[in-house]
């Protein structure tokens, strides 16, 4: 998928301007897959074994993990997609749709949850996670 699918696609976008970030999962670490990543983002890799290490447990801290898989799941999925194409379109249509006041908004609490961590040093905080 990253080599057909994903690397194709970025070359409508001017990557020097991307970060990329992706979770610990193993076949996401895999040395093919870091080295393509690397290769592709350079410095600007979030993982495991990437340039920037991707901080392990970090669900609430990760807006793509609090919010948006979430948000985006839940309208992707609202009119109960038949068939590869259906869920295409809706994947397509719902990302399209998000405005960037959307993401300040995501980025305001993001910046919350950073402070309320380092006032907590590190401690464990499940309140955190039901804050948006």
């Amino acid at each position: 998928m990253i080599t057909n699918v994903f690397i194709p696609e970025l070359n409508n976008h001017d990557v020097q301007q991307l970060w990329f970030q992706q979770d610990g999962a193993t076949c996401h670490t895999a040395r093919a897959t870091i080295y393509l990543l690397k290769d592709t983002f350079g410095d600007r890799l979030i993982s495991c074994f990437g340039p920037v290490n991707w901080p392990p447990r970090s669900c609430d801290l990760t807006p793509l993990d609090y919010f948006l898989w979430g948000y985006v799941k839940s309208l992707v999925y609202a009119d109960k997609p038949q068939t590869l194409d259906h869920l295409e379109d809706n994947i397509r249509r719902v990302i399209a749709d998000i405005r960037p006041q959307m993401l300040e908004k995501v980025i305001e609490n993001w910046t919350s949850r950073l402070y309320c961590i380092r006032a907590s040093r590190c401690s464990p905080m499940p309140e955190i996670i039901f804050k948006m």
